[in-house]
């Protein structure tokens, strides 16, 4: 009888996560726009992983803010189109033996349009369904014990606004999202997926009030924007 498991190197261990479209201002006031998929959520936090030669952790280390976008399975063209490019002139060593280009214009290369934020300068992406204004709250190196020491960073960034497309949001509820209509674009092992329609399972978590997770950083948000007014 062979074995229920077998143990293997994977390169990468890429299971699966959502496509964020990472925008930034650059030095001279254009604007970057990265796609990535290293992330993850914790109430309005988000923890991003970097490599720390990309023009978007140098843009979010100076300028202190960013626009998460979040591409649904119907912007994947977008996301493609950005996928061997880099913002960074020179290209940075590593990304020379993966084919990546500089361009400058990357909002134009990808077919997507740049919308103000209402809280930060870089700008949010007009096709994206969910569009999260932030401010990097922290950060730190990651690797120090290898080989890579110096060239990933974790980000955490505070979200401070989110912007929705009406038609996601559920119904009779202005502040919550239907995941029965929001489609994330997925990469998993640097292929695009999207959700099955349908839940997989009733989930017993879906039955706490989600107002039980809201955070402090909510009622953060709000008070900036009244200081703004």
């Amino acid at each position: 009888m062979s074995a229920s498991h077998v143990s293997v190197e994977p390169a990468i261990l890429y299971f699966g996560t959502p496509v964020v479209l990472i925008s930034t201002t650059n030095e001279d006031g254009t604007f970057n726009i990265a796609p990535m998929s290293s992330a993850f959520w914790l109430g309005w936090r988000c923890v991003l992983g970097l490599g720390l030669s990309s023009k978007t952790p140098q843009n979010l280390l100076r300028t202190g803010e960013c626009v998460l976008n979040l591409p649904s399975v119907a912007e994947v063209g977008a996301v493609n189109r950005l996928a061997r490019l880099t913002g960074s002139n020179p290209v940075p060593q590593n990304k020379i033996s993966r084919e990546y280009r500089y361009e400058p214009k990357k909002f134009e290369t990808a077919g997507l349009t740049p919308m103000p934020s209402e809280t930060v300068a870089a700008p949010r992406a007009l096709e994206c369904p969910v569009q999260m204004e932030a401010v990097l709250a922290a950060h730190h190196e990651i690797g120090a014990d290898s080989a890579r020491k110096g060239m990933i960073g974790i980000f955490e960034v505070r979200i401070q606004r989110v912007h929705v497309r009406p038609d996601l949001l559920m119904d009779g509820m202005p502040n919550r999202i239907d995941p029965d209509k929001w489609r994330p674009l997925i990469m998993s092992f640097q292929e695009f997926y999207g959700l099955a329609p349908g839940k997989a399972h009733p989930s017993t978590l879906g039955q706490i009030a989600e107002a039980l997770y809201r955070s402090p950083d909510v009622d953060r948000a709000r008070e900036a924007s009244r200081r703004e007014v």
